[in-house]
């Protein structure tokens, strides 16, 4: 099961966009998307392990 929601990318990108500039977003976004959101939280599980704790915390991203 995939963390990053295709359908909810789009509409996001619409709202960040100010300037309107990105017209569409390609699919290998949602791939390069999910990967690094699987780094991220990769990294912030290995910062709770070090800190001793079981618990991952947004301090930890």
């Amino acid at each position: 099961m995939g963390l990053i929601i295709k359908s909810n990318i789009r509409p996001r990108v619409k709202e960040l966009d100010k300037e309107n500039a990105i017209s569409s977003v390609a699919d290998e976004v949602e791939i390069a998307l999910e990967r690094k959101v699987e780094e991220i939280l990769d990294e912030a599980i290995k910062r709770a392990k070090a800190n001793g704790r079981r618990t991952l915390q947004a301090r930890d991203l």
